[in-house]
């Protein structure tokens, strides 16, 4: 009963009309970040995060939440109708359903999508639900041992399980473990590496790095990738859409589809490190090996469509339970809105659920609302969508670094954390050219003082000895934990272009 009482002090909060009004604002943002091709949920949360100073703590959060589950609504319209991801989780939903826009069921394409991710999000908020509180309740007895060998497992699967060498993951995360150390070491009160900068004392802020990274890099590699001359035909297509809804056939052979996506994108998605963009790939790959025609996927298969978009809407959610019970960020998204719980003075971890009920259990109310406002949004309002494609980058361009900028320099009226934002941005463009992993090296900026601080508070208790990791019966589940996940990140590694190929 104590999980519906918390439910209801959540929507008491959710249904606020201010909170309604970010909640909204949120979606809609969030679906014009999913569309534009070459940004996603981290480049959006991080560039509008700027924009929520001055509001109240668990509205800002419901709004930059909305964005980020929002995105993965929207990467999809560009997916089907222009063969073009709005973001990494999308790229599965490209396989068939690019194929079935050019077989003239666009309409149904979209529609189907939009139900699939609605039921993802929908289970795996209701499984948030049911396991964040017992997440909690299981982490308030961790200590700085137990913290620091999470922040490390979070580390070490991100590097596995992200696309590319899993060499560059790491230098991208020691580059981001070096930044984290700038300002000064709480233990001796010394500055370190600060160039005798008054405003580098306090350390290197995340908001610049976080808006040049996603912002700006993102937008100089869309460039790179030739966007800003790519054409809209795929969109004709919809346009000239005689039959819009799906066919009871469709939704009959992708019911079970819907289900297994579902499921696996949550358990896939509490991971730390591993991702809706995994999640989507695995999906696709289990409705292809259970199907009883897998010749056509790749061809126009519905289910090879609403089972990755399923599985990648529930990994969203499923990757808040680490956030919310052990502040534990799984992706560069979630490490971009632990900066803003920890920028609003929210601590999450297994403490939050009970300091602070009503914003927690407001967030996760929000989440039941802001999907169904997503299904509505989805169905009726993709011809406005639609629109945001034809917007050129020469207009779409200058109006996102003109918001950076602002945003960036709106914060502390920093000049130097503005230049630091470019010099990010250009970075994180180089990064993305040549197979590194600016979502590595924010995961790192964010937990590396964190894992700092419960290094030492954990050798200062053991007298030095590094003999603790090994003594405590918690400590030795979570390495056993973490080998098995960096196993099955090698395996998976080892699999997927064997899987791509097919």
């Amino acid at each position: 009963m104590d999980i519906f009482s918390n439910l209801l002090l959540g929507l008491s909060v959710a249904i606020t009309p201010i909170n309604l009004a970010f909640l909204f604002a949120g979606v809609m943002l969030g679906m014009a970040v999913g569309i534009i091709p070459g940004f996603g949920p981290a480049a959006g949360i991080a560039i509008l995060l700027p924009i929520t100073y001055g509001m109240n703590p668990t509205g800002a959060v419901i709004m930059l939440s909305a964005i980020y589950y929002g995105a993965m609504y929207g990467g999809t319209i560009t997916s089907i109708l222009l063969n073009t991801p709005g973001e990494s989780s999308s790229v599965a939903s490209t396989f068939d359903g690019y194929p079935l826009a050019q077989q003239g069921r666009a309409g149904p394409a979209l529609v189907m999508q939009a139900v699939a991710s609605f039921v993802g999000g929908t289970i795996g908020v209701i499984l948030i639900t049911v396991f964040t509180p017992l997440f909690a309740l299981v982490t308030r007895s961790f200590g700085p041992p137990e913290f620091f060998l999470l922040v490390m497992m979070g580390m070490m699967t991100l590097i596995v399980m992200i696309d590319g060498n899993w060499r560059y993951g790491v230098i991208s995360a020691l580059i981001g473990f070096a930044l984290g150390t700038v300002g000064v070491d709480l233990e001796t009160g010394q500055t370190r590496f600060t160039f005798q900068s008054a405003e580098m004392i306090g350390g290197i802020d995340f908001i610049p790095v976080a808006i040049g990274l996603f912002g700006l890099g993102e937008l100089y590699y869309a460039f790179y990738q030739g966007m800003h001359v790519q054409g809209t035909g795929g969109v004709v297509q919809y346009q000239k859409e005689k039959r819009f809804w799906p066919e009871w056939r469709d939704y009959a052979e992708t019911k079970f589809a819907i289900l297994r996506g579902s499921i696996l994108g949550f358990v896939i998605g509490v991971i730390p490190g591993a991702g809706a963009t995994i999640a989507s790939f695995m999906s696709y790959t289990l409705e292809k090996s259970v199907s009883a025609t897998p010749e056509k996927f790749g061809k126009g298969a519905m289910a090879g469509l609403v089972g990755p978009e399923a599985a990648n809407n529930a990994a969203s959610s499923g990757a808040m339970v680490p956030l919310l019970s052990l502040g534990l960020p799984g992706s560069g998204s979630t490490a971009v809105l632990l900066a803003a719980f920890l920028m609003w003075g929210l601590t999450p971890g297994p403490l939050l659920m009970t300091q602070k009920p009503e914003f927690a259990w407001g967030l996760i109310a929000s989440m039941y609302l802001g999907n169904m406002a997503l299904l509505a949004l989805n169905i009726f309002a993709i011809p406005l969508f639609v629109q945001m494609i034809k917007v050129p980058y020469r207009i779409l361009a200058p109006a996102v670094i003109l918001i950076c900028t602002i945003g960036t320099y709106s914060v502390n009226g920093s000049m130097i954390e503005t230049w630091l934002m470019f010099a990010a941005g250009l970075v994180g463009f180089f990064m993305k050219v040549y197979g590194y992993s600016p979502a590595a090296l924010v995961l790192a900026l964010v937990l590396g003082p964190l894992a700092e601080q419960s290094l030492r508070q954990t050798l200062t208790i053991s007298g030095g000895s590094f003999g603790i990791f090994l003594e405590r019966s918690t400590s030795l589940w979570i390495l056993g934990a973490t080998v098995v996940i960096l196993a099955a990140g090698l395996l998976l590694h080892l699999r997927r272009p064997k899987a791509e190929a097919e």
